[in-house]
């Protein structure tokens, strides 16, 4: 006999779409305030950081579309949802990224032969460039912690893929105002191109980073030793009456998580009591694991393997 627990539908996804949206209109005003900064410097490592803010407008409109898509219900073609778009959200943003870091090198590159005498600049205009990306930090700032809270809490790879490449574009903003600053007053012009060339290594090592991660939810990677354990814990505490649970599985789809595994009870126990135990299973871990979507294969005592969770 095989039971299993229907999609979750919580308000979440709505919620997911609507932060994601919130991020193009908020990456746009940033790419203002860094455009405004790289045009009143002409500094190599603020134009990097303006192209950097580019991306992530980019990201962030593959962000909304990827949530859209994945909130579309079950259909047809896709029995299991389409969660798994938010993954390759994520591997397009870390694409764009590296391609992004690449652009900065390019401009690096062209900074070193060409540098860009910021000392000899009005210190007006750099004074007001260096405000205006300072401002534009800020803003990245707050709107990735918020997205980074938010896309644990729903369980979005592809908020916690946005929010982490805003976070990036935080820290590598901080050090490109840092060193424009220290050329601009010591007067070194190659420190600017440098600059850029090391904050071009840094986002593209995060883009790196990201497409690892989001090509194991593509390849159904298994939940960490930490979660696992909790599901058996769980299904452990919560199945009085059943003799073990072996062959666990679990894999993600977005927010969506799936598990199933097979319940080993009594050969004479009636259908009814096996059902009863798997709600109360179902009850447990759904408590524990919002957006579960769980099967679990009931079995007589024959089939025990005598290994996987033994019921207390």
């Amino acid at each position: 006999m095989t039971r299993a627990a229907g999609f979750a539908t919580d308000r979440a996804v709505d919620r997911a779409t609507r932060i994601a949206g919130g991020s193009i209109a908020v990456g746009l005003l940033v790419v203002g305030l860094k455009g405004l900064a790289w045009w009143l410097t002409r500094s190599a490592a603020l134009y990097s950081d303006a192209l950097e803010s580019m991306v992530n407008v980019a990201a962030a409109a593959m962000a909304f579309a990827a949530l859209w898509w994945a909130a579309q219900p079950a259909d047809a073609n896709h029995l299991y949802g389409h969660g798994k778009a938010e993954f390759f959200a994520a591997i397009v943003e870390g694409g764009l990224i590296v391609a992004a870091a690449v652009l900065i090198l390019e401009r690096a590159w062209a900074g070193w032969w060409h540098p860009v005498p910021l000392a000899l600049l009005p210190s007006r205009a750099m004074s007001a460039g260096i405000a205006a990306n300072l401002l534009a930090t800020a803003l990245n700032g707050f709107w990735a912690w918020l997205l980074k809270g938010a896309g644990r809490r729903w369980r979005s790879p592809a908020l916690v893929a946005d929010a982490r490449h805003l976070l990036t574009d935080v820290i590598a903003s901080l050090g490109v105002v840092a060193g424009v600053a220290v050329a601009w007053q010591s007067g070194i012009p190659a420190l600017d191109p440098i600059l850029a060339a090391l904050v071009a290594g840094y986002i593209l090592l995060s883009g790196f980073v990201l497409m690892r991660d989001s090509v194991g939810g593509l390849m159904d990677a298994a939940p960490s030793p930490e979660v696992v354990e909790r599901i058996r814990r769980v299904v452990s505490e919560h199945a009085e009456g059943a003799l073990e649970a072996h062959d666990l599985r679990s894999r993600r789809a977005g927010q969506v998580a799936f598990l199933e595994f097979h319940l080993v009870v009594p050969g004479a126990m009636s259908v009814a009591t096996a059902h009863a135990i798997c709600d109360r299973i179902e009850a447990a871990l759904r408590a524990d694991f919002a957006g579960l979507v769980i099967t679990i294969h009931v079995e007589p005592e024959a089939k025990a393997k005598h290994q996987g969770v033994l019921v207390l």
